[in-house]
């Protein structure tokens, strides 16, 4: 099967880019992840590699000429066949080799069709979301050999927004799995091979069963085949690793076609580094030498040096939110102001209404009232729930109340958003937030919930603390911290001592579009409908 290779977007905003240089040529076979083409955007000099191994049968591209974004780069054969039965890539072998490898899988697999109807289909990842070329494998939920069922669940997959779940489009036979857990699925691309089949062939399978064994000897063959000294074969995310580890590329025996060498040959040869080191503790210990206390305590000093950091790839929502974070702060100057609330009568009020309202669809809790009453507050005050544009010349007013929600998930921070507050209850916002919550913490957030927000609050009271001074979620102009609920003394107006539910607030504002006297009184009122909920009542509509 030969396939289009699809430029991928390598960059906010760059729609082509310069090939500077490629580094195979038509009638090469590469290796998934092998280096492909330097090219040169406007920003930085990119390195495109291999999504999956193959022969090269088109350049699409001269050097020099402007590649589109989105348009095909080059054309890959892929040997089908023999990559569905067999994890090692037959196209790492000589070109003779896998000639006779191929041919005879190709008669029996073209028997085998005549006989029972069997077809090998790909499953081509779909678009998981807007602007998202790329996910994570999260998690394979089936093996290669299971068989499926239409709708199955196959895959979890992590975009840069949420946890996203694959489903079999299809019933079948799982023929191959086309990724690893942890690597990157490109959208559009093969994510797995399904057998479909209206009658059963066993014939057919031990002949491809047999096929695939020949041919394994020849694969490891090649794989084993030790890395070249000097500068060695390697990706740049590879060459990252290993400088992150400190570890010289030369030294790691390569498994890749002409030594080049994974991420796994990395981690193999760390760990066979750590093997030694404890084994020559083991000796030093065994050896019938009387030694001082002094020697005896140098030993475990010396294992605890050998110990190794751990790299871990920011990738998926953690790498959108520091990204987000950087330019929040970076073009936003924030300014913080805090106020103290008494709750006492909001609590009591939830309290009585808690027990009657709460259902497993509806939690109760005190965020609905939060949510309602900072609703009533952006009508008074519209600036509060305004977004300015990147060059502060124009500022425009939402209408619509969607009011975001920080929700501390299992994949990062989420911040999902309730929409249209103005038109609902506070029973309809409290389903909302049950909704949206269950969601974000099992990391399967839709992406229509997590966009158009329109200003943010943060629950940092849930865990423990007090005051904040929380990051404006660009483009809003201001986000709130809510502290936790405290009982503390307080004066009450006969200057008596008595406990009371108190709760720290910390606002950030766009100093660019809101002042200080601005979020003072939207403060103020807000306050003024969470102390005294019979004038958030009177105030709706």
């Amino acid at each position: 099967m030969i396939k289009d290779f699809i430029l991928p977007d390598i960059g906010e905003g760059v729609v082509e880019c310069e090939l500077v240089e490629w580094l195979v040529k038509e009638g090469d076979t590469v290796v998934e992840d092998q280096p492909i083409a330097d090219v040169m955007t406007d920003k930085a000099l990119v390195q495109i590699p291999a999504p999956f191994a193959g022969v090269v049968t088109k350049l699409y591209y001269a050097k020099g000429d402007i590649a589109k974004v989105h348009a095909p780069l080059y054309a890959v054969q892929i040997e089908g066949a023999v990559d569905i039965a067999s994890e090692e890539s037959i196209a790492t072998e000589p070109a003779a080799t896998t000639a006779k490898v191929t041919e005879p899988v190709a008669a029996t697999t073209a028997n085998t069709s005549s006989s029972s109807s069997v077809s090998i289909e790909e499953f081509l990842l779909p678009d998981i979301g807007e602007g998202i070329v790329e996910c994570e494998l999260v998690e394979w939920l089936v093996s290669e050999g299971d068989w499926v069922e239409e709708d199955q669940p196959i895959a979890d997959v992590m975009t840069d927004k949420a946890l996203v779940q694959i489903p079999a489009i299809k019933a079948g036979k799982i023929a191959k799995l086309h990724y690893r857990k942890g690597q990157l699925a490109k959208v559009h691309a093969p994510l797995f091979a399904i057998e479909v089949e209206q009658a059963a062939s066993a014939p057919a399978a031990t002949t491809n069963t047999d096929t695939v064994a020949n041919a394994a000897p020849a694969a490891q063959i090649v794989s084993t085949e030790p890395a070249r000294q000097g500068k060695s074969l390697a990706s740049p995310a590879v060459r990252r690793m290993a400088r992150s580890l400190d570890i010289d590329l030369s030294q790691v025996p390569g498994t890749g076609k002409h030594g080049r060498v994974y991420k796994e040959d990395i981690t193999r040869f760390q760990q066979g580094a750590s093997n030694v080191s404890a084994s020559s503790a083991t000796q030093v210990k065994e050896a019938p030498v009387q030694v001082t206390q002094a020697s005896q305590t140098q030993v475990p000093t010396s294992t605890v040096t050998k110990r190794a950091d751990t790299v871990e790839p920011i990738r998926g929502v953690k790498a959108v939110m520091a990204r987000m974070m950087v330019e929040s702060v970076s073009s936003i100057p924030h300014f913080t102001y805090c106020e103290e609330f008494d709750l006492t009568d909001l609590v009591a009020l939830r309290e009585s209404m808690k027990v009657k309202y709460s259902s497993d669809e509806v939690k109760l809790t005190m965020m609905p009232f939060f949510m309602k009453s900072m609703s009533l507050a952006l009508s008074q005050f519209p600036v509060m729930n305004s977004q300015v544009n990147a060059d502060c010349t124009e500022l425009t007013y939402k209408a619509r109340h969607n009011i975001g929600m920080a929700v501390d998930s299992k994949v990062g921070l989420l911040v999902p958003n309730i929409k249209d507050v103005q038109d609902k209850s506070i029973l309809e916002v409290a389903a909302e937030i049950t909704r949206l919550t269950q969601a974000a913490r099992s990391g399967r957030v839709a992406p229509a919930d997590l966009k158009d927000g329109t200003i943010s609050i943060s629950n940092i009271g849930a865990l423990g603390g007090t005051v904040a001074t929380p990051i404006i979620n660009k483009p809003e102009v201001a986000i709130v911290a809510l502290g936790k609920l405290q009982t503390l003394p307080r004066f009450n107006a006969k200057g008596e001592v008595e406990a009371r539910q108190i709760m720290q607030v910390s606002w950030s504002g766009d100093h660019r579009v809101i002042d200080g006297g601005t979020i003072a009184r939207f403060c103020n009122l807000w306050k003024q409908y969470l102390e005294q909920p019979q004038e958030m009542l009177l105030a709706m509509r």
